[in-house]
């Protein structure tokens, strides 16, 4: 079954979030892990694809738009079903997409701004309510 992990970061600030999605990927993908980011729409998909690029100095994230290539190890996407073969989605959508439970770990990545909080809650009671094991992570760091 799908586990779903939560990162709740302390504040509100977009761009932290944005930040810490990529240290996220970044982790994931040095592990061997190829990653589905699933974004809220095209303009979330644009902004992502550039901060992957550039969050980090010296940080080089091999990364594609939707569909990409099959040997890609990280794709971004905003509506479209991936090919199962990918281990991690990271789901910055405000509802989980139909095809999460194709993936072994889904990673929702919440902050305190009202617009992303509250439909992180709707998210968590979803996969509640349906069994999937739930697990949450308190990020107070700044994503410097």
């Amino acid at each position: 079954m799908t586990r779903v992990d939560f990162y709740i970061l302390a504040d509100a600030d977009r761009d932290r979030r944005d930040h810490y999605t990529c240290r996220l990927v970044e982790k994931a993908w040095r592990r061997g892990l190829r990653v589905f980011i699933h974004c809220a729409d095209e303009a979330d998909a644009a902004g992502l694809d550039e901060r992957l690029w550039t969050f980090r100095d010296r940080a080089f994230i091999p990364h594609e738009r939707s569909p990409g290539s099959d040997d890609t190890a990280v794709v971004l996407g905003s509506g479209e079903q991936p090919p199962a073969s990918f281990d991690l989605l990271v789901n910055r959508a405000a509802e989980p997409p139909l095809f999460f439970s194709q993936f072994e770990r889904v990673a929702e990545v919440v902050n305190q701004d009202p617009a992303i909080r509250d439909p992180g809650r709707r998210r968590f009671a979803f996969y509640r309510d349906r069994g999937y094991p739930l697990h949450h992570h308190r990020i107070e760091e700044a994503a410097a």
